[in-house]
């Protein structure tokens, strides 16, 4: 593969410290080369639905294995991956009820993250998704609330996105910050000005019951 030009495109909002959504949205849509980075097996900081995070493929074995390395995680930990639609799951071997599938309706888009496990009659994705759920037998999905995210994982499938920090630091907010983390060891930046949020709201569903795993940036109607 060619070798990726480092820090191909940067989109600075109008002022410090706000989110000017609509040149962001249009830069993003009309940017083919950070689609085609991600394609490729590359990796990059982008502004999530909630902070920042490094993505990359999660369909690529060893990008995955990058972004651990590059963030120094855990390998025991499962990242959360980002899909467009709730059809993306499906090729991960999970299986959906229409008990889980009334929840998703309320909860997607949005800030809100589901553990979902790998059906055990689907050995072969067990078995393919290992670097993925590294041995849980689970994987965590979100479908993002920000349009222009959900319109470029669209094009790019689904990806891993976990925060932007080596393992046990404080998230970078800005891209100076996300800079100071991964200097040139990424493929590009996305600035999108200071962002600042807790993290998604972790939840699991079984026979249509939520349990919240892990408070966080939404907070789910009582009636769940």
């Amino acid at each position: 593969m060619e070798r990726i030009k480092k820090n191909l495109c940067s989109v600075v909002p109008a002022k410090a410290g706000t989110r000017k959504k609509r040149n962001l949205d249009s830069r993003m849509r009309g940017n083919d080369r950070i689609v085609d980075i991600l394609r490729s097996g590359g990796v990059g900081i982008l502004p999530t639905d909630t902070i920042y995070g490094i993505v990359g493929s999660a369909l690529m074995p060893k990008t995955v294995t990058r972004i651990y390395r590059l963030r120094k995680r855990n390998l025991k930990k499962p990242m959360i991956v980002l899909i467009a639609s709730i059809e993306d799951i499906k090729q991960f071997g999970i299986v959906i009820d229409v008990a889980t599938k009334k929840v998703l309706a309320r909860v997607w888009p949005g800030k809100v993250s589901i553990i979902f496990p790998i059906s055990p009659r689907r050995k072969s994705e067990l078995k393919r998704f290992r670097y993925l759920h590294r041995g849980t037998g689970a994987l965590a999905f979100r479908i993002p609330r920000s349009a222009w995210l959900r319109k470029l994982l669209e094009e790019t499938g689904p990806l891993v996105a976990p925060s932007v920090n080596f393992e046990g630091e404080l998230p970078a907010l800005t891209i100076r910050a996300a800079k100071k983390y991964f200097g040139k060891n990424v493929d590009f930046y996305i600035n999108a000005g200071r962002l600042v949020s807790k993290p998604s709201t972790l939840i699991k569903i079984e026979k249509g019951k939520v349990t919240v795993l892990r408070e966080g940036a939404a907070k789910l109607d009582s009636g769940l």
